[in-house]
């Protein structure tokens, strides 16, 4: 994902849900209406969700320090995951709980009665151009994955989460929508009490599904099979490295690979060779997956016997895995 486009779709969210939570609030204020007070601090919460994001961003882009020697490109996920942190407990909990109040006290909407339907109608319109946005941000780097894939696999997280908020808002939108023309038709406020309900069950179900995917950002992700394979074509695609004994790669951030590889490699005349050999392994890393920015090759002399009788220096990874280009590599390692 391109840090440009992320930041507009979470740019045009963060305007349409602060414009939007205003006139949520002056509709709650005129009519009374639960629904309206759900999802005017719903917007609040989106519009806080998206200044997290962006502050997350900026603070991503802190130059490496003894102390954190590989960046800060992964504070993007914490900040992610605050982000369903405050979905769940300001956006849905409260929800829910302005739902219970408003049960127990169904009164309907006395005054200004059709103010929350106009003022609903022009937040969906609003919210639709801010999902479009998103939608046509996605576009650029999802390709042919579906949609529920490139929420699950993003590694840079703020469009998936902006597109979950803005879906999110949406069809809270229209829950609402229900709750208040139903209670304007009945004068039962029950049906304003269930509209906010279903706000509230919406907003924490996509909490939970942004913190289960966050989480497993934050505990570390590594390539895809198709970056697998490239990295392994460039490994040994010379005759540098007769084979991979071993390799493991890890997100340090959204747009930054690490690559640790233990490769077997001939026999060289000179550390010399053998270093300038490594390089050019390195390079080939780079130009395959571009992303590949942090890249240790630790060389070995593969040996059969030792690799069968579980001794030496493949001894770890003497086992072959199946499944996947890493298990593969595995494999064609001894291991």
């Amino acid at each position: 994902m391109s840090a440009n486009g992320g930041t507009k779709a979470i740019v045009a969210a963060l305007l349409a849900n602060v414009g939007i939570a205003v006139t949520k609030f002056i509709a709650f204020l005129l009519s009374g209406s639960s629904s309206m007070l759900a999802e005017a601090v719903h917007s609040v919460a989106d519009s806080g969700n998206q200044g997290l994001l962006l502050l997350g961003g900026k603070r991503a882009k802190r130059a490496a320090t003894p102390e954190h020697p590989f960046g800060y490109g992964r504070e993007r996920y914490i900040y992610a995951f605050i982000v369903s942190i405050v979905l769940f407990s300001i956006g849905g909990l409260f929800a829910l709980y302005e739902a219970y109040h408003k049960w127990q006290d169904p009164h309907g909407i006395k005054s200004w009665h059709w103010l929350p339907v106009v003022v609903l109608v022009v937040a969906i319109v609003l919210e639709s151009f801010s999902f479009r946005t998103a939608i046509k941000e996605s576009n650029h780097t999802r390709g042919n994955q579906s949609w529920v894939r490139f929420i699950r696999r993003a590694k840079a997280p703020e469009l998936p989460v902006v597109l979950l908020e803005d879906f999110g808002a949406l069809v809270g939108l229209v829950f609402a929508l229900f709750g208040v023309t139903m209670t304007l038709i009945t004068g039962n406020g029950e049906w304003d009490a269930a509209g906010t309900a279903m706000i509230g069950i919406l907003l924490v179900v996509i909490a939970v599904v942004l913190a289960i995917e966050t989480k497993s950002l934050l505990l570390g992700e590594g390539a895809e099979a198709s970056e697998l394979a490239a990295i392994e074509r460039a490994v040994t695609d010379g005759p540098e490295v007769e084979q991979i004994i071993h390799m493991k790669t890890l997100y340090l951030g959204p747009e930054e690979l690490m690559v640790a590889a233990k490769i077997a490699v001939p026999e060289w005349e000179s550390a010399h060779d053998l270093a300038r050999g490594i390089n050019a392994v390195e390079a080939r890393i780079r130009a395959a997956v571009p992303i590949a920015r942090v890249i240790y090759l630790e060389p070995d002399v593969y040996s059969v016997a030792a690799a069968k009788a579980g001794t030496g220096a493949a001894a770890d990874t003497a086992v072959p895995q199946a499944g996947g280009a890493s298990g593969e590599a595995t494999g064609r390692a001894g291991g």
